[in-house]
């Protein structure tokens, strides 16, 4: 429906070569250096090595990562996760390469005893990056070994590819300790280089030509379903869900990211890494890969996932800079008693409760992972009693470890096929009694049983709430003279309460939400400055009587907050009494500066706040995946006049609903008449014009300020009505709009006089262009049913020309409805793009062209093209 100039396949046909250059030009670094070491006997130092680090990191992370993030936008499950996943690897080796040069260790240091690891030895030989580096490599080759199997069922090119990088980190690894292994690895690397270059011109040509030019694409080495047999009676009971076709599944990626995290860890704890200098900084990059994981379940509107993964990225980040600290920057022996003190993992056991709770209308494998999450979280507190704090912990992470690589292989299998193939279990709870489980908690609250529905901007608020939630429970000091306590209380603090809260304020903003953004961002001043301060302070060298701009910064945050709390009391009582709380703490803070402290009342006030917000991710998690109000959030205290001025205004144009047959027949008396309508269809909002008006079509360009070059497609209801006009097709494009149609893909087809047999009328030459014409049958019933009322319309994108489009009735009424006769409103759309555009008029030649990817990805096109007419020969 947008131009086919306009944001099409051309642009990023094939963001997979950009992905498999940038292995290539990685896997050849590192290949020369290892030839190199080899041949001279002399491993990389300085210079050299600094900047391999940061060629790897530009290259084959950077470059990477943007390939994979066009990948996902094509909705390639396995592409995208390999390519975030590899942007990952080679981004952890770049930067160990830099530390191995830059990084020292005070001779002073005394490493925390409580660490089986220290038990080893305290010898300056131990703190290498050797041992960091082989826990990564050996996690990456598990993963490059699974997305090599998986993507074989994809294709015949990327199994060599991946396959030849698992072999390259194995003797990666090894050359870590042996030289012999280096040389292997370059041999490896060669390959990789020979396999990446071949995919990479083999997918160019394919880009440019629209088809496959050069083998090794379009063809798996098997096929996925013979994966399926062992499952069919496992999966027989899981809830199907609807396909959604907007940005590729982030599950596998998020599993994926668990695996890497908790398999280091598990090194770790096990005594096989003496400090986490190097582990920090893999955890941490693989970390950006769960918040890639839980932004795209939030493109996809999964509040479940978004949910999930930004945790389990807090949690993994806040454990890793906590050792970080704790073996490289400590200098104490009296650890363990400091460490005592600290209760933020009590509030990472309450939030993976509360994940769980909501994964029990999902499938027995994810209740698995998230009850093993749970006993990882667990495993964290301090204050349980149990020997070996480190050995529990390396258990619960080895646990762990086995069942995410389980749920990256089930999730990868089940993406690619679009179907339970992997066992993942039946459903443990159906929703609805998940809901009335739910909805028991807010009947002892209220004895009202009115649910209304939420808008899906209320998404990030989970996260707000855990983000501010850990970051207060952490600040709890039972004393202000620990300094040990505090520089270990610095990432649990910072990360969730300032640096993750970005990312809210980020999802806040993609919704459109002018106080939702300002809110996060407020707070997330509010704790830099607090651990800036509180928790840093002696390591920067502040003086606490003369900390005069700290106490400015305090009164001018009462003021703001002040402000913050009369916005929130236009939101609901949950975030009303946290705003107030807030006012209290800043109050504490304000005094701290003073050196008037009272520190039962700040301990009082930290914790009230947390449980608010234990309580509001609860609720906002609950009601926004189930779409009502379970759980009761309070109402707000005061109502905004300008939304009762706006309610009661009239919209600039009549928007009926598309659930009442009224709405249908109001639209469809206004297109009749000449009108021009805004309607949903199975992919973006459109402009509708009836065929039998071509002044209604000419409307259209006016009111899209749409350049009279650009030709506009036509919508019929099904095949059969165009199968009574008789036109002069072949079968073998027969066959394929059988197969295409209905759905997301419009054919172009050669224009004739049928098309007023079709019911095109006075529009013909208004209609495509003079020798062509695009026609689709959408997949939606609503569109189709007014089809039926009106005869074939004429259709093109809902918004002005050039802008992005419309996936909202809202957008449609905001940006055109002053010139429109109508709107049928029917929410959110089903898509974010709008169709893919093929050309058939040289189908009988044996080929078509994908003039425009849209919501369905030009390798699915060509594949069904190809079995199509391999049907028909």
């Amino acid at each position: 429906m947008a131009s086919t100039e306009g944001f099409a396949a051309v642009f990023y046909s094939e963001p997979s070569v950009l992905g498999l250059l940038a292995n290539v030009i990685s896997a050849f670094l590192v290949c020369l250096q290892n030839f190199s070491s080899a041949q001279s006997n002399i491993q990389p130092e300085g210079v050299e090595n600094i900047l391999a680090g940061v060629h790897l990191i530009l290259i084959g992370g950077l470059s990477q990562l943007l390939a994979g993030l066009l990948t996902f936008r094509k909705y390639d499950h396995l592409g995208g996760t390999a390519f975030l996943a590899f942007a990952g690897l080679w981004s952890s080796y770049g930067a160990t390469h830099i530390i191995s040069e830059t990084y020292f260790l005070p001779g002073n240091v005394t490493v925390n005893p409580s660490n089986v690891s220290a038990l080893l030895s305290l010898n300056p030989a131990c703190f290498s990056t050797r041992d960091g580096a082989v826990a990564g490599l050996v996690a990456y080759i598990f993963i490059s070994f699974i997305l090599s199997f998986c993507s074989a069922t994809v294709n015949y090119i990327m199994p060599f590819v991946f396959g030849a990088i698992t072999l390259t980190l194995v003797f990666e690894a090894v050359g870590l300790f042996a030289q012999w292994a280096l040389v292997v690895s370059g041999v490896l690397e060669l390959a990789i280089v020979l396999f990446g270059l071949y995919g990479a011109i083999a997918l160019l040509f394919k880009g440019i030509t629209q088809r496959y030019v050069l083998p090794g694409f379009g063809n798996p080495l098997f096929n996925v379903l013979l994966l399926g047999s062992a499952s069919r009676s496992s999966s027989k009971n899981v809830k199907e869900e609807k396909k959604n076709t907007k940005y590729a599944e982030p599950m596998a990626l998020g599993n994926l990211c668990d695996f890497i995290s908790s398999f280091i860890f598990s090194f770790y704890c096990f005594g096989y890494m003496c400090n986490f200098y190097v582990g920090a900084v893999w955890v941490s990059i693989n970390s950006i890969g769960h918040i890639l994981s839980s932004y795209y379940g939030y493109l996809r509107g999964d509040v479940y996932y978004t949910t999930k993964s930004g945790v389990h990225s807090l949690f993994w980040l806040v454990m890793s800079w906590e050792e970080f600290i704790l073996t490289v920057f400590i200098q104490s022996k009296n650890v363990q008693l400091s460490r005592a003190g600290m209760v933020g993992a009590w509030f990472f056991l309450a939030t993976a409760c509360v994940i769980l709770l909501m994964s029990f209308n999902r499938d027995v494998l994810e209740v698995v992972h998230n009850s093993l999450f749970v006993l990882l979280t667990v495993s964290t507190i301090q204050q349980i009693p149990i020997r070996g704090t480190y050995i529990f912990w390396g258990v619960a992470c080895s646990i762990y470890t086995a069942t995410s690589l389980y749920a990256t292989f089930a999730s990868l299998v089940n993406s690619v096929a679009e179907k339970a193939l992997i066992p993942i279990g039946v459903q443990v709870m159906s929703s609805s009694k998940l809901q009335k489980a739910l909805m028991s908690i807010k009947s002892c609250l209220s004895k009202s049983e009115k649910s209304p529905n939420l808008t899906p901007s209320d998404a990030p608020n989970a996260l707000f709430y855990i983000c501010n939630g850990l970051a207060a429970f952490s600040a709890l000091q039972g004393s202000l003279n620990d300094p040990i306590r505090q520089h270990l209380s610095i990432p649990t603090v910072l990360i969730p309460g300032a640096i993750f809260q970005l990312y809210v304020c980020r999802l806040q903003v993609q919704r459109g939400r002018r106080f939702g953004s300002v809110l996060p961002f407020c707070y997330a001043a509010v704790w830099a400055t607090w651990t800036w301060l509180r928790f840093a302070g002696n390591l920067l060298n502040i003086d606490p009587g003369n900390d005069g701009g700290f106490t400015a910064g305090a009164a001018a945050f009462l003021v703001v907050n002040v402000f913050l709390i009369i916005l929130a009391s236009y939101s609901n009582l949950v975030l009303l009494c946290l705003t107030a709380v807030m006012e209290v703490l800043i109050v504490c803070f304000l005094l701290f500066t003073l050196e008037s402290l009272p520190v039962p009342l700040e301990i009082v006030m930290l914790t009230i706040f947390s449980i608010l917000c234990i309580y509001g991710a609860t609720a906002s998690l609950a009601n926004c995946i189930f779409g009502k109000e379970l759980i009761l959030m309070g109402p707000s205290l005061l109502r905004a006049e300008t939304a009762i001025k706006e309610a009661l205004s009239s919209p600039p144009c009549i928007s009926p609903s598309s659930h009442r047959t009224s709405g249908l027949r109001i639209i469809a008396e206004k297109l009749n008449a000449g009108g021009v309508c805004g309607v949903p269809t199975d992919t973006v909002y459109a402009l509708a014009a009836s065929c039998k008006h071509p002044e209604a079509i000419e409307k259209i360009y006016k009111i899209k300020d749409r350049p009279q070059e650009k030709p506009i497609c036509i919508f019929i209801s099904n095949v059969d009505q165009l199968r009574a006009a008789a036109p002069p097709f072949s079968p073998l494009l027969w066959e394929f709009m059988e197969n295409v149609y209905p759905g997301g893909i419009g054919c172009i087809v050669k224009k004739g006089e049928w098309l007023k047999m079709l019911g095109v009328g006075d529009g013909y030459d208004r209609v495509g262009t003079k020798d062509s014409i695009m026609i689709r049958v959408p997949d939606q019933t609503v569109t189709v049913h007014l089809i039926d009322m009106t005869g074939p319309l004429a259709i093109t994108s809902a918004n002005p020309s050039g802008e992005t489009d419309s996936t909202h009735h809202d957008m449609v009424i905001s940006r055109l409805g002053h010139w429109l006769d109508g709107v049928l409103c029917d929410g959110q759309s089903n898509e974010v793009v709008a169709s893919t555009v093929v050309n058939c008029t040289k189908i009988d030649e044996g080929s078509i062209t994908i003039l425009r990817e849209g919501c369905v990805p030009a390798a699915k096109v060509m594949q069904i093209f190809e079995k199509v007419k391999n049907q028909t020969v």
